[in-house]
Protein backbone atom coordinates (compact mmCIF):
# COMPACT_ATOMS: atom_id res chain seq x y z
CA UNK A 1 0.00 0.00 0.00
CA UNK A 2 1.63 3.77 -0.79
CA UNK A 3 0.82 6.29 1.40
CA UNK A 4 1.46 9.90 1.55
CA UNK A 5 2.76 12.10 4.38
CA UNK A 6 3.42 16.16 2.81
CA UNK A 7 5.39 18.22 5.56
CA UNK A 8 8.04 20.89 5.29
CA UNK A 9 10.64 19.17 5.07
CA UNK A 10 12.01 15.57 4.47
CA UNK A 11 11.24 12.40 6.72
CA UNK A 12 13.03 9.50 5.50
CA UNK A 13 12.19 7.23 8.78
CA UNK A 14 8.87 8.60 10.87
CA UNK A 15 9.29 8.45 14.09
CA UNK A 16 7.25 9.47 16.87
CA UNK A 17 9.16 12.13 18.82
CA UNK A 18 8.02 15.02 16.72
CA UNK A 19 4.51 14.18 17.16
CA UNK A 20 1.92 16.27 18.98
CA UNK A 21 -0.15 15.19 21.87
CA UNK A 22 -3.48 15.41 21.47
CA UNK A 23 -4.66 14.97 17.71
CA UNK A 24 -7.16 13.49 16.47
CA UNK A 25 -6.15 9.80 16.90
CA UNK A 26 -3.55 10.52 19.44
CA UNK A 27 0.07 10.81 19.20
CA UNK A 28 1.52 9.28 16.07
CA UNK A 29 2.80 9.79 12.33
CA UNK A 30 -0.33 10.57 9.90
CA UNK A 31 -0.61 9.32 6.72
CA UNK A 32 -3.04 8.88 4.19
CA UNK A 33 -3.79 6.41 1.16
CA UNK A 34 -5.13 9.85 -0.88
CA UNK A 35 -2.69 11.36 -3.01
CA UNK A 36 -4.76 13.88 -3.65
CA UNK A 37 -5.05 14.84 0.09
CA UNK A 38 -1.99 15.04 0.72
CA UNK A 39 -1.63 17.37 -2.21
CA UNK A 40 -3.98 19.98 -0.87
CA UNK A 41 -2.38 19.19 2.89
CA UNK A 42 1.09 20.74 0.88
CA UNK A 43 -1.01 24.20 -0.16
CA UNK A 44 -0.65 24.78 3.44
CA UNK A 45 3.20 25.11 3.63
CA UNK A 46 2.94 26.38 0.07
CA UNK A 47 1.03 29.65 1.35
CA UNK A 48 2.85 30.08 4.38
CA UNK A 49 6.00 30.66 1.57
CA UNK A 50 7.49 27.23 2.71
CA UNK A 51 8.17 24.36 0.14
CA UNK A 52 5.93 21.03 0.56
CA UNK A 53 7.57 18.12 0.65
CA UNK A 54 5.44 14.84 -0.31
CA UNK A 55 6.80 11.93 1.58
CA UNK A 56 6.08 8.66 -0.24
CA UNK A 57 6.32 5.41 1.76
CA UNK A 58 5.28 1.58 1.12
CA UNK A 59 3.16 0.19 3.52
CA UNK A 60 3.17 -3.36 4.36
CA UNK A 61 0.30 -5.07 6.25
CA UNK A 62 0.75 -8.18 5.45
CA UNK A 63 3.02 -9.66 8.64
CA UNK A 64 2.49 -7.08 10.66
CA UNK A 65 2.69 -8.04 14.08
CA UNK A 66 0.45 -5.00 15.43
CA UNK A 67 -2.66 -3.55 17.21
CA UNK A 68 -5.28 -2.23 15.09
CA UNK A 69 -8.60 -0.51 15.17
CA UNK A 70 -10.71 0.61 12.34
CA UNK A 71 -13.22 3.23 12.22
CA UNK A 72 -15.65 2.61 9.44
CA UNK A 73 -18.12 5.46 10.39
CA UNK A 74 -18.32 8.53 12.54
CA UNK A 75 -20.01 7.05 15.06
CA UNK A 76 -20.38 6.95 18.60
CA UNK A 77 -17.38 4.56 19.09
CA UNK A 78 -15.15 7.02 16.64
CA UNK A 79 -16.03 10.26 18.55
CA UNK A 80 -15.23 9.07 21.98
CA UNK A 81 -12.14 7.98 20.48
CA UNK A 82 -11.22 11.20 19.14
CA UNK A 83 -12.52 12.99 22.00
CA UNK A 84 -10.38 10.80 24.70
CA UNK A 85 -7.20 11.67 22.45
CA UNK A 86 -7.85 15.02 22.19
CA UNK A 87 -8.29 15.84 25.73
CA UNK A 88 -5.42 13.86 26.53
CA UNK A 89 -7.71 11.17 28.58
CA UNK A 90 -6.76 7.35 29.26
CA UNK A 91 -7.74 5.41 26.13
CA UNK A 92 -7.02 2.14 24.57
CA UNK A 93 -3.44 2.44 22.48
CA UNK A 94 -3.10 1.11 18.97
CA UNK A 95 -0.21 0.73 16.54
CA UNK A 96 -2.08 1.26 13.40
CA UNK A 97 -5.54 3.72 13.58
CA UNK A 98 -7.31 3.21 10.25
CA UNK A 99 -10.29 6.02 9.00
CA UNK A 100 -9.73 7.78 6.25
CA UNK A 101 -6.02 8.69 7.24
CA UNK A 102 -3.41 6.28 8.53
CA UNK A 103 -1.76 6.65 11.67
CA UNK A 104 1.32 4.34 11.46
CA UNK A 105 4.18 3.74 14.27
CA UNK A 106 5.84 1.04 12.35
CA UNK A 107 6.31 -0.82 9.33
CA UNK A 108 6.13 1.87 6.93
CA UNK A 109 8.83 2.13 4.74
CA UNK A 110 10.64 5.46 2.71
CA UNK A 111 10.45 5.55 -1.09
CA UNK A 112 10.82 8.99 -2.24
CA UNK A 113 10.10 11.91 -1.72
CA UNK A 114 8.68 14.91 -4.10
CA UNK A 115 8.53 18.69 -4.38
CA UNK A 116 4.76 19.58 -4.70
CA UNK A 117 4.05 21.18 -6.36
CA UNK A 118 6.11 19.85 -8.86
CA UNK A 119 8.96 22.35 -10.47
CA UNK A 120 7.71 23.66 -13.71
CA UNK A 121 9.58 22.43 -16.67
CA UNK A 122 10.14 25.76 -19.57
Amino acid sequence: MILYHTSYIEIPHPDLQHSRPRLDFGIGFYLTSLRAQAERYGERFIRRGQKAIMNIYQFDNTNVDCTRKVFSAYDGEWLDFITACRKGLPHEQFDIVIFLLYLCTRNVFPMKREEWPPPRRV
